[in-house]
């Protein structure tokens, strides 16, 4: 048998003609709580779901949106779309209405797999030149569906546009050349269009290839070692690059099984579904470690005068952490083994704690344009506040290099970088270079092993009063380490650092509701800890960094999918 790494070739049609040839009675996709489906049963769907497109007029380069919360069919769409040779437009469910009908629009999407949860979103949209709507959760056309609630106006009225619209494609279409069907999809050919929601507020169409896809899913065998006994939980949404690369393609290329769940992950829910997989994988945003830490488990480790003391003795705090790591694992289910944290930076009192606690977290970075890994600690070996070493396969080195503070950009070279920015020449250009370089706009510098500490964002450092560069990110980090602060943001006024806080309500109210008495007192006793966080955090920050004013932001902040404020909306 070959081992799990040799793919004929870096295609997906490559990947998933392997994992059915080596794993076709295994578990492949299943509901936590209903259906499973194997490897077999998986790959006869997705030959079934590329007939069915095929008999619709779609061929090579077409495009197809999947729009649709988590579910075993998500990734039969993405297989059938992708190893037929036309090209996946993922979508983010956490997308506001307009920005999914200005990427239905802008990505000239033939047609689109959708749950019945997101139809009226499509469907508000008159104009969006789809051909038809395929329903995620049965894989059939909406229009054969029959169920008296789903029979409105507006949806005969799209049925008839969208059956107009078909029937004129088609007439203006030979019939697909069945020749296509032993047509070997090429390496360098685009497979998913991914539209990103990042903290600039311009929605970029990221193009990803086959083998930026499927080389970046193999080098994560620098990372951890994965085996069809595996079990991954997802809870990242899939139209994230992260989760469906890292929580999709990664188990499926090693016959592991995956699990979704079939409700929404409310807290109670998610904590039953890890008692019943006992997942040996998840994937998160550093917010849901971190919320369940500031919570549940510094909390109880600063309960009383004796435990606060004990806790400020090293050899006391470590075994403590560690008595809590092990009740975390078993939170978890109690098998987790590789917890993989992406999309932002992790606070570093948590990431300490998870050290101490022998937790098996590890921290990846990387971007949608890089499909997304470039770097990731190995298992069993962080460093604290650090990304770890760049990827199998990936190049990563630092452009103008400053030598007095040994930082520069991050930039990164390999076969996981995109083509470039869908219509987009001159944007591609700012980022792409002639030699293959791809720009991050990430600050940072590696140590003496090759691990890499990302600094912040080049276009969020302000420069200091005597030129020293101010990472917000980092003074960011240091104010959330109160368990009653829920986000914030650092920003210049006038030469001058202020800091917008969001609080944790909830634990506010709890912290005060004892010597209240009306609204002015709370709104006081608000006041008074914000000036007092504002002098604890001075006291751990460099005399440039020290921040003038805490401003209290009552409303939460707009962020992206993976949890990163959108500072353009606050700082412009």
């Amino acid at each position: 048998m070959k081992n799990s790494y040799d793919l004929q070739e870096l295609t997906l049609a490559a990947l998933l003609e392997r994992s059915f040839a080596l794993y076709y009675e295994r578990e492949c996709v299943c509901y936590v709580d209903g259906e499973k489906i194997t490897y077999a049963h998986f790959y006869n769907k997705v030959q079934d779901t590329i007939k069915q497109l095929q008999s619709l007029g779609i061929g090579i380069g077409d495009h197809i949106a999947i729009l649709s919360e988590n579910m075993p069919h998500w990734g039969i769409a993405y297989f059938a779309i992708t190893t037929m040779g036309a090209v996946a437009v993922p979508i983010l469910p956490d997308f506001h209405t307009s920005e999914v009908h200005h990427i239905l629009k802008d990505s000239r999407s033939k047609g689109i797999f959708v749950s019945e949860k997101y139809l009226d979103t499509v469907l508000e949209q008159e104009e969006n030149g789809l051909l038809f709507a395929i329903d995620l959760t049965t894989l059939s056309m909406f229009e054969e569906l029959n169920e008296p609630d789903l029979i409105t106006e507006k949806f005969e009225q799209f049925k008839k546009s969208m059956n107009e619209l078909r029937e004129k494609f088609l007439l203006n279409h030979t019939a697909l050349d069945h020749k296509q069907e032993n047509l070997r999809i090429s390496e360098d050919a685009l497979a998913v269009l991914l539209y990103t929601s990042g903290t600039t507020g311009h929605s970029k169409g990221v193009m990803l290839t086959h083998k930026n896809l499927t080389s970046n899913a193999m080098s994560t065998r620098c990372v951890i070692t994965t085996m069809p006994e595996d079990r991954f939980l997802s809870i990242l949404p899939l139209a994230h690059t992260l989760e469906s690369t890292v929580g999709m393609l990664v188990p499926l290329l090693h016959g592991s099984a995956i699990y979704y769940l079939n409700k929404p992950p409310t807290p109670t829910i998610l904590l039953k579904a890890m008692q019943q997989v006992q997942p040996t994988y998840m994937l998160s945003v550093p917010l849901v470690i971190e919320k369940i830490c500031k919570t549940k488990v510094f909390p109880k480790l600063q309960s009383n005068a004796i435990v606060r003391t004990l806790y400020k003795i090293p050899i006391f705090r470590k075994l403590m952490h560690r008595s809590a790591g092990k009740k975390l694992l078993e939170s978890f289910g109690g098998k987790i083994r590789f917890f993989g944290i992406g999309g932002a930076p992790l606070s570093p009192l948590v990431e300490k704690f998870l050290i101490e606690a022998q937790f098996p977290y590890v921290i990846g970075y990387g971007l949608t344009e890089t499909s997304p890994l470039l770097a990731g600690t190995p298992s069993g070996r962080p460093k604290l506040r650090s990304t770890g070493p760049s990827m199998d396969g990936v190049e990563l080195k630092l452009h103008n290099y400053n030598p007095h503070t040994k930082e520069g950009e991050v930039i990164a070279r390999g076969p996981n970088i995109m083509v470039g920015y869908y219509k987009d020449p001159e944007r591609t250009a700012e980022v792409l270079n002639d030699e293959g370089w791809f720009f991050t706009g990430d600050l940072g510098y590696f140590d003496d092993e090759g691990y890499l500490f990302i600094s912040g964002r080049s276009k969020n450092v302000i420069i200091g009063p005597s030129g020293e560069n101010i990472y917000p990110e980092q003074i960011e980090a240091v104010i959330n380490e109160s368990e009653y602060i829920a986000d914030s943001l650092v920003y210049d006024q006038e030469g001058k650092l202020i800091a917008r806080i969001h609080l944790d309500y909830e634990r506010i109210d709890e912290k005060f509701s004892a010597n209240r008495h009306a609204d002015s007192e709370l709104r006081g006793d608000i006041d008074a800890y914000l000036e007092e966080l504002r002098i604890k955090t001075n006291k751990k920050l460099s005399s440039f960094k020290k921040v003038s004013k805490f401003i209290e932001h009552s409303e939460p902040f707009v962020k992206t999918p993976t949890k990163k404020i959108k500072r353009y909306l606050y700082t412009s």
